[in-house]
């Protein structure tokens, strides 16, 4: 039986953008590193500009952001000067580290205006020796993530190791990230070897012991667990998990070890000692009001 079954619940983002979020969860704030995922789309233009949709620079500290989009493209800027349109299939792969504030537009209205924008994003936690590192960015391309293909199976390891693969992904701890598709009744299981492990259903169904999970649920499994999972109709997954980092404190965009150090954060935010993007550099996201102590939603 799983640990736990997730129901993603809706997040606004920004005020004409709501995504299904599905980590941190009261009950299950992580899977290995994995602190926090959201999940956009498809999104459809209603009657808007699309750069209502976008969310303006804002800041991190002592995580990754991995962004990895179905359909679609979306435009990073970052204040190390990196500016990166993302497509489908492709890592934008952002360590926060210290301190990085970076922006995503969607500066293609046409892919709106079809409801052709669909994506993930997740945050790995990094460990202690690496919260303080250098803030890095890099764009990994299709071609650099390997596939492994099986009868009515097809699956993209984005990160980690598994299945007899290695990505060339760079990451700080033990992790696994799989984007997975299966035919009608196709079987897989998941990577063993790991102590945390979890699959969230982008679309479709499964069947995993004779019970049955849908479409933007995440079903927390055991280590002690090998789970058959079965399609029981076009499925897209997600498979993640690693190893534990330990508790972390988690506070808009903010991830550390340490609470003093996300009031650091706060302050380093609204007093500007964070750079913004200087390719994107005329507006921000100002530090969200605390009024009952309640973290605010977290941006992407």
């Amino acid at each position: 039986m799983p640990e736990i079954v997730i129901d993603a619940r809706s997040a606004f983002i920004g005020p004409n953008m709501s995504v299904n979020r599905i980590l941190p969860f009261r009950k299950r704030r992580m899977v290995g590193p994995f602190i926090f995922m959201d999940h956009a789309g498809p999104v459809k233009m209603q009657g808007m500009e699309h750069h209502e949709m976008d969310v303006l620079p804002h800041p991190h500290i002592g995580l990754s952001t991995v962004s990895y989009l179905f359909n679609g493209e979306v435009t990073h800027r970052d204040s190390l000067g990196a500016e990166q349109i993302i497509k489908p299939g492709e890592v934008n792969w952002m360590t926060a580290g210290k301190g990085i504030a970076h922006s995503e537009r969607f500066e293609n209205p046409s892919i709106l205006a079809g409801g052709q924008l669909e994506m993930l994003q997740t945050w790995v936690a990094l460990p202690e020796k690496d919260e303080e590192s250098n803030p890095t960015f890099k764009n990994y391309s299709r071609e650099e993530l390997p596939i492994v293909t099986d009868e009515g199976l097809w699956m993209r390891l984005i990160a980690g190791e598994a299945f007899g693969v290695k990505s060339h992904v760079a990451t700080h701890s033990p992790l696994f990230y799989i984007h997975v598709t299966l035919k009608p009744f196709s079987k897989v299981t998941l990577p063993v070897n790991y102590s945390e492990r979890a699959i969230y259903i982008v679309k479709g169904s499964v069947d995993v012991d004779h019970k049955v999970y849908h479409a933007k649920q995440m079903v927390v499994f055991s280590s002690h667990e090998n789970p058959v999972i079965i399609s029981r109709e076009d499925t897209v997954l997600m498979m993640l998990g690693g190893e534990p980092l330990g508790d972390r404190h988690i506070w808009w965009n903010f991830v550390s070890s340490r609470k003093d150090r996300i009031e650091q954060a706060k302050a380093d935010w609204k007093e500007g000692r964070i750079d913004l993007p200087p390719l994107d550099d005329k507006e921000f996201i100002p530090l969200p009001e605390e009024k009952t102590g309640k973290p605010p939603e977290a941006l992407s």
